[in-house]
Protein backbone atom coordinates (compact mmCIF):
# COMPACT_ATOMS: atom_id res chain seq x y z
CA UNK A 1 0.00 0.00 0.00
CA UNK A 2 1.29 3.45 -0.90
CA UNK A 3 1.65 6.19 1.68
CA UNK A 4 -0.75 9.13 1.23
CA UNK A 5 0.25 11.30 -1.67
CA UNK A 6 2.66 8.75 -3.16
CA UNK A 7 0.48 7.31 -5.91
CA UNK A 8 0.67 9.19 -9.18
CA UNK A 9 -2.75 10.56 -10.12
CA UNK A 10 -4.07 9.88 -13.61
CA UNK A 11 -4.36 12.65 -16.18
CA UNK A 12 -8.10 12.99 -15.58
CA UNK A 13 -7.39 13.96 -11.94
CA UNK A 14 -5.48 17.00 -13.19
CA UNK A 15 -8.13 17.84 -15.77
CA UNK A 16 -10.93 17.70 -13.19
CA UNK A 17 -8.88 19.69 -10.68
CA UNK A 18 -8.07 22.45 -13.18
CA UNK A 19 -11.69 22.71 -14.32
CA UNK A 20 -12.82 22.81 -10.69
CA UNK A 21 -10.35 25.62 -10.00
CA UNK A 22 -11.61 27.55 -13.02
CA UNK A 23 -15.23 27.05 -11.87
CA UNK A 24 -14.37 28.47 -8.46
CA UNK A 25 -12.44 31.39 -9.94
CA UNK A 26 -15.60 32.16 -11.94
CA UNK A 27 -17.41 32.09 -8.59
CA UNK A 28 -15.03 34.73 -7.27
CA UNK A 29 -15.70 36.84 -10.37
CA UNK A 30 -19.46 36.46 -9.75
CA UNK A 31 -19.02 37.42 -6.09
CA UNK A 32 -17.04 40.54 -6.99
CA UNK A 33 -19.66 41.35 -9.64
CA UNK A 34 -22.46 41.06 -7.09
CA UNK A 35 -20.62 43.30 -4.67
CA UNK A 36 -19.89 45.96 -7.25
CA UNK A 37 -23.15 45.98 -9.23
CA UNK A 38 -25.54 48.91 -9.15
CA UNK A 39 -28.89 47.52 -7.97
CA UNK A 40 -30.64 50.46 -9.65
CA UNK A 41 -29.88 48.81 -13.00
CA UNK A 42 -32.05 45.79 -12.07
CA UNK A 43 -35.81 45.34 -12.43
CA UNK A 44 -37.73 46.47 -9.30
CA UNK A 45 -38.40 42.96 -7.97
CA UNK A 46 -34.69 42.10 -8.19
CA UNK A 47 -33.76 45.42 -6.55
CA UNK A 48 -35.98 44.52 -3.59
CA UNK A 49 -34.53 41.00 -3.45
CA UNK A 50 -30.91 42.20 -3.39
CA UNK A 51 -31.69 45.00 -0.93
CA UNK A 52 -32.91 42.48 1.63
CA UNK A 53 -30.08 39.94 1.42
CA UNK A 54 -28.74 39.46 4.97
CA UNK A 55 -25.04 39.83 5.67
CA UNK A 56 -24.75 36.14 6.54
CA UNK A 57 -25.80 35.19 3.00
CA UNK A 58 -23.14 37.46 1.51
CA UNK A 59 -20.62 35.93 3.92
CA UNK A 60 -21.72 32.42 2.89
CA UNK A 61 -21.24 33.37 -0.77
CA UNK A 62 -17.72 34.64 -0.03
CA UNK A 63 -16.84 31.59 2.05
CA UNK A 64 -18.19 29.24 -0.64
CA UNK A 65 -16.15 30.70 -3.51
CA UNK A 66 -12.94 31.52 -1.68
CA UNK A 67 -12.76 28.22 0.22
CA UNK A 68 -13.73 26.37 -2.95
CA UNK A 69 -10.87 28.04 -4.80
CA UNK A 70 -8.43 27.30 -1.98
CA UNK A 71 -9.61 23.68 -1.86
CA UNK A 72 -9.00 23.30 -5.59
CA UNK A 73 -5.50 24.74 -5.17
CA UNK A 74 -5.04 22.08 -2.48
CA UNK A 75 -6.12 19.42 -4.97
CA UNK A 76 -3.57 20.65 -7.49
CA UNK A 77 -0.90 20.63 -4.77
CA UNK A 78 -2.07 17.13 -3.78
CA UNK A 79 -2.77 18.15 -0.19
CA UNK A 80 -5.19 16.31 2.07
CA UNK A 81 -6.32 19.58 3.66
CA UNK A 82 -8.27 20.18 0.43
CA UNK A 83 -11.01 17.90 1.77
CA UNK A 84 -12.07 19.89 4.87
CA UNK A 85 -11.73 23.15 2.94
CA UNK A 86 -14.06 21.84 0.21
CA UNK A 87 -16.50 20.61 2.87
CA UNK A 88 -16.61 24.16 4.27
CA UNK A 89 -17.28 25.43 0.75
CA UNK A 90 -20.13 22.93 0.33
CA UNK A 91 -21.70 23.93 3.65
CA UNK A 92 -21.51 27.59 2.63
CA UNK A 93 -23.15 26.75 -0.71
CA UNK A 94 -26.02 25.07 1.15
CA UNK A 95 -26.40 28.10 3.45
CA UNK A 96 -26.41 30.54 0.56
CA UNK A 97 -28.90 28.55 -1.51
CA UNK A 98 -31.18 27.97 1.46
CA UNK A 99 -31.75 31.70 1.83
CA UNK A 100 -32.83 32.40 -1.73
CA UNK A 101 -34.86 29.21 -2.09
CA UNK A 102 -36.48 28.82 1.35
CA UNK A 103 -36.21 32.05 3.35
CA UNK A 104 -36.92 34.68 0.71
CA UNK A 105 -38.95 35.17 -2.44
CA UNK A 106 -36.11 34.11 -4.75
CA UNK A 107 -38.25 31.66 -6.71
CA UNK A 108 -40.95 34.30 -7.23
CA UNK A 109 -38.38 36.85 -8.41
CA UNK A 110 -36.25 34.64 -10.66
CA UNK A 111 -38.73 31.90 -11.56
CA UNK A 112 -37.87 28.23 -12.13
CA UNK A 113 -34.81 29.14 -14.20
CA UNK A 114 -33.40 30.72 -11.05
CA UNK A 115 -32.95 27.18 -9.73
CA UNK A 116 -30.56 26.09 -12.48
CA UNK A 117 -27.35 27.79 -11.34
CA UNK A 118 -27.87 26.99 -7.63
CA UNK A 119 -28.58 23.33 -8.51
CA UNK A 120 -25.47 23.19 -10.69
CA UNK A 121 -23.39 24.84 -7.97
CA UNK A 122 -24.63 22.40 -5.33
CA UNK A 123 -24.00 19.44 -7.65
CA UNK A 124 -20.45 20.58 -8.37
CA UNK A 125 -19.82 21.21 -4.66
CA UNK A 126 -20.99 17.70 -3.80
CA UNK A 127 -18.96 16.23 -6.66
CA UNK A 128 -15.81 18.02 -5.49
CA UNK A 129 -16.17 16.65 -1.96
CA UNK A 130 -16.71 13.15 -3.38
CA UNK A 131 -13.80 13.57 -5.83
CA UNK A 132 -11.48 14.66 -3.02
CA UNK A 133 -12.47 11.64 -0.92
CA UNK A 134 -11.75 9.41 -3.92
CA UNK A 135 -8.36 11.06 -4.41
CA UNK A 136 -7.52 10.48 -0.75
CA UNK A 137 -8.64 6.83 -0.93
CA UNK A 138 -6.45 6.29 -3.98
CA UNK A 139 -3.52 8.03 -2.27
CA UNK A 140 -3.29 10.83 -4.80
CA UNK A 141 -3.40 13.33 -1.93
Amino acid sequence: MNAPGNAAPPTWFWVVSVFALLWNVLGIVAFVGHQSMDPASLPPAEQDFYATIPAWVTAAFAIAVFSGTLGCVGLLLRKRWAYPVLVVSLLAIVAQISHSKFFSNGIDVFGPTGLVLPALTLTIGLALVWFTRLAMARHWL
